[in-house]
């Protein structure tokens, strides 16, 4: 039986607030190339794992947010065959109707086309038989449809991340689940993980 060629296309903050949501931070120091491969069948070998992603800015009430997560992004980088992709992540001011108060928060930007692009690049390539969208974004039904009516040999199977189901992805790919909180137990880093040069990247203490 001839092996199956697997793509995976990693949503980064859908995944992460998915996880939040849940109250697991136990597992943010989530190795995504292990995750999938827990998941493949025996006849399916994973080619590459795109994980997209921005930087974020520190904010008052959480001024160590981005040095997890930039430790976080060193880890991936030690992994064969993963590539990040990054948008933006950009301010959004706000004011109170009622007292004129103003506060400003950050969004990510530009995700949703990064992904769109790279799934459907891959597609014309035939980097893969089946593609796994790791993302509950509604944004990305039109994509998938693309591939799946312009490339018949393709599958695009949708890995939801937890309380990130979208009934519309379900609709339009050829499968569909929920990552399990097994397999993201099974699936961690272990807690220091070494770079090429020899700096130990450790899982941050509020990970735990």
């Amino acid at each position: 039986m001839a092996v199956q060629r697997v793509a995976a296309y990693i949503d980064g903050f859908n995944l992460y607030y998915g996880l939040k949501s849940k109250g697991w931070r136990r597992y943010y120091w989530l190795d995504p190339r292990r995750m999938l491969e827990n998941l493949l069948q025996s006849d399916q070998e994973l080619m590459m794992v795109r994980y997209f992603t921005a930087r974020i800015s520190a904010e008052p009430q959480n001024p160590g947010k981005p040095v997890r997560q930039n430790t976080f992004l060193e880890a991936l980088l030690t992994l064969p065959d993963l590539h990040i992709h990054y948008g933006k992540y950009t301010p959004k001011g706000h004011t109170c109707p009622s007292c004129g108060a103003t506060w400003q928060t950050y969004q990510e930007k530009m995700t949703d086309v990064n992904i769109a692009v790279a799934l459907l690049g891959d597609a014309q390539d035939d980097a893969f038989d089946t593609g796994i969208v790791v993302s509950g974004d509604s944004d990305l039904v039109g994509p998938i449809t693309t591939v799946r009516s312009r490339y018949s040999d393709k599958q695009v199977i949708v890995a939801f991340p937890p309380n990130r189901v979208s009934k519309q992805l379900r609709e339009v790919a050829t499968a569909s689940f929920v990552i399990g909180r097994k397999t993201l137990h099974d699936s961690q880093f272990p807690d220091c993980v070494a770079r090429p040069d020899g700096h130990v990247l450790t899982r941050p203490p509020s990970w735990y």
